[in-house]
């Protein structure tokens, strides 16, 4: 059986920590930031961890990560 492919696209916005969890960083901090609070930008500057129902196939399209 050939080798499982890693789909680059997530292997570059995903890491995995110590543990085995996903971390990730947050979305809508691109474009459209003028009507933002600063709060809300501070917020999103800041990584966070996959969610539980999504892990699952994050893990299997990233099989040597």
């Amino acid at each position: 059986m050939p080798k499982m492919k890693t789909k680059r696209a997530a292997a570059k916005r995903f890491k995995v920590t110590g543990t085995g969890k996903l971390k990730r960083f947050k979305a809508y901090k691109r474009h459209i930031l003028t009507k933002k609070s600063a709060k809300t930008k501070r917020n999103l500057r800041h990584a966070t961890m996959t969610d539980h129902s999504n892990e699952k196939v994050m893990k299997k399209i990233l099989p040597y990560i």
